[in-house]
């Protein structure tokens, strides 16, 4: 599989899925055929005119060779089919000699007419996999009655419903951390206390963020891997998603951009770190998928890209030798019709993404594991098929809306006492939005990694070390950044609250250092415990330096419900009043 993952040497990756492989040694035309020659030539490789595969007829066995091949004044010619062996690596394609033009003499192709291969499939020393370039949405149409059936349990043996609720209670024991929820709606209704019910929401958090997990690793089950994978990244960032939506809503869009930046950055370091460390401890280094690795980068950069714009532009504005007369309401109207247009470009820019990866050019690759995709991922889909999952599709689908609902009333909570606590605590506020309320999403993953911890200290028998790292963490930045962001400065125009994408520049600066960070650590897909403990470290740094940073008072100004003047009188009268 290491050939498949780097990308080097395996020519079109699965044996000619669409077209015959290809050695790749950089001639751009085809060798036509003289009779009486032998060519010798790598690339004189012929395939099916009737189809875009040119699968053989066993796609899995050995190369072969026919003694039939050899013909009157044509030298005989060897045919190979690429596919994987036995230890799971791509076979070279060889082509040697000419290929005998008789149909009878060559098996691998009876009774089928050959013709030799495009130009657009030749003639590359990039390695590539050539694919039907008419995009449709039949394969996702040929696909929906099997992933229908497959979610309705079909053929499949499936827990009753006082089963389901049970596997639930007893799938983790942050599960005893519920108890905490009535006690913070206690103190928030009757106590009024705003301490206790910052920390007892806090905790309370902590087991719903658990169930989100559980509910979107069980829909897999009935949805597929691929799918299942875009269900567990949007219940993942369902906290976030959350907090932020409240945040919004009570016009909080200083500690919200805070927020937002502080999420990315946990997802982009802490969690794919720890990650890392505890699934490479024991193993010399471990593989990411390559194919969504490439396109995360990417996605990454376009995403921080898009917040730089508009930060360099304000960066470059001179319309005064004062702040006040750059700060202005025309300033932040300028901005504002900005991050609207660049919110929609986001979004678009994701939405492609995701038919990108679950719906990829070609015929019946909707929903399935991308080309050159790792063993692993393979396994990974038939585990999904043959292991009893714990509840059913219903139940899964009951248990996320009110863990949902839940969340909703137990976050509003918690930004309701935001204000206290943070003053009461002397906690400057960039440090409170960008550190402490995303923590709050990671104290479900840090729990499981102490407990990881523990029960290696117990000398208990611990779970093989795994080669394919989880690093889903990643995709959790991406759509954070490509989805969330946008939406909530979408959904800020349209309820009133005047959310822009210009962020402090300090923010700026942090975030583009992680993103340039980690695409450097998972360029090659591969990482080891040294490179997430790299990423660990590099968080807690920022985390360091952010406790000190009082934040950019002239971004902070343009972000409020008010006008600008009347938060530039505020902050000169609390100036004055200093």
């Amino acid at each position: 599989m290491d050939a498949l993952e780097n990308g080097h040497g395996h020519g079109h990756a699965h044996g000619s899925r669409h077209g015959s492989g290809h050695d790749h040694h950089g001639h751009g035309h085809p060798h036509h055929h003289h009779p009486g020659h032998a060519h010798t030539h790598s690339h004189d490789h012929y395939y099916r005119s009737d189809s875009h595969h040119a699968h053989h007829q066993h796609s899995g066995s050995q190369h072969r060779n026919s003694d039939n091949h050899a013909t009157s004044g044509v030298t005989g010619a060897t045919v190979v089919a690429s596919g994987l062996a036995g230890t799971g690596s791509s076979q070279q394609n060889l082509a040697s000699g000419t290929l005998s033009r008789d149909p009878s003499k060559t098996p691998e192709f009876d009774n089928e007419k050959l013709r030799p291969p495009s130009r657009a499939s030749v003639g590359s020393h990039r390695t590539h996999t050539t694919v039907s370039s008419r995009f449709s949405f039949r394969s996702w149409y040929r696909t929906a009655p099997k992933l229908w059936a497959r979610f309705r349990g079909k053929n499949r043996d499936i827990p009753s419903i006082f089963e389901s609720a049970r596997n639930t209670a007893t799938c983790s024991i942050l599960n005893v951390l519920l108890i905490f929820i009535p006690f913070a709606w206690a103190s928030h209704f009757h106590w009024k206390n705003d301490n206790l019910t910052f920390a007892l929401c806090f905790l309370g958090i902590i087991p719903l963020e658990n169930l989100f997990d559980f509910g979107g690793e069980q829909m897999g089950y009935y949805v597929g891997r691929e799918l299942g994978e875009l269900v567990i990244i949007t219940m993942n960032n369902t906290v976030e998603a959350t907090l932020a939506i409240i945040l919004l809503k009570k016009c909080e869009l200083r500690i919200l951009q805070a927020t937002i930046v502080g999420v990315v950055l946990l997802h982009l370091l802490l969690l794919p770190g720890t990650a890392f460390l505890t699934g490479g401890a024991r193993i010399w280094e471990q593989n990411l998928h390559p194919h969504p690795t490439q396109l995360n980068a990417s996605l990454l950069t376009i995403g921080i890209l898009t917040v730089l714009i508009p930060t360099s532009f304000f960066a470059a504005l001179d319309n005064g030798t004062s702040a006040e007369s750059l700060v202005s309401d025309h300033t932040r109207s300028m901005f504002l019709q900005m991050s609207h247009g660049l919110a929609v470009i986001l979004l678009l820019v994701y939405i492609t993404s995701r038919i990108f990866l679950h719906n990829p050019p070609g015929e019946g690759n909707a929903l399935q594991p991308a080309p050159g995709a790792p063993l692993e991922i393979h396994q990974e889909e038939a585990r999904l098929l043959e292991e009893r999952p714990k509840v059913t599709s219903g139940f899964c689908i009951l248990l996320l809306l009110a863990t949902i609902a839940v969340l909703a009333v137990t976050a509003e909570m918690l930004v309701e006492s935001i204000e206290h606590v943070r003053e009461d605590g002397g906690i400057q506020e960039e440090w409170f939005g960008l550190i402490l309320l995303p923590i709050v999403s990671f104290s479900a993953d840090g729990a499981v990694a102490i407990m990881y911890f523990v029960r290696a200290a117990l000398f208990l028998e611990p779970e093989p070390p795994a080669t394919l790292a989880k690093a889903r963490a990643i995709d959790l930045s991406v759509q954070f950044t490509l989805f969330w962001m946008p939406f909530l400065v979408l959904l800020g125009w349209w309820i009133g609250k005047p959310l822009i994408l210009l962020f402090d520049l300090y923010e700026v600066a942090i975030t583009l250092g992680a993103i340039f960070l980690v695409n450097y650590v998972t360029a090659d897909s591969k990482t080891n415990w040294a490179e997430g403990f790299i990423l660990v470290a590099f968080y807690f740094m920022i985390a360091l330096c952010t406790w000190f940073y009082p934040g950019q008072e002239t971004v902070a100004e343009m972000l409020n419900c008010g006008t600008v003047a009347e938060a530039l009188v505020e902050a000169a009268a609390g100036t004055l009043t200093e």
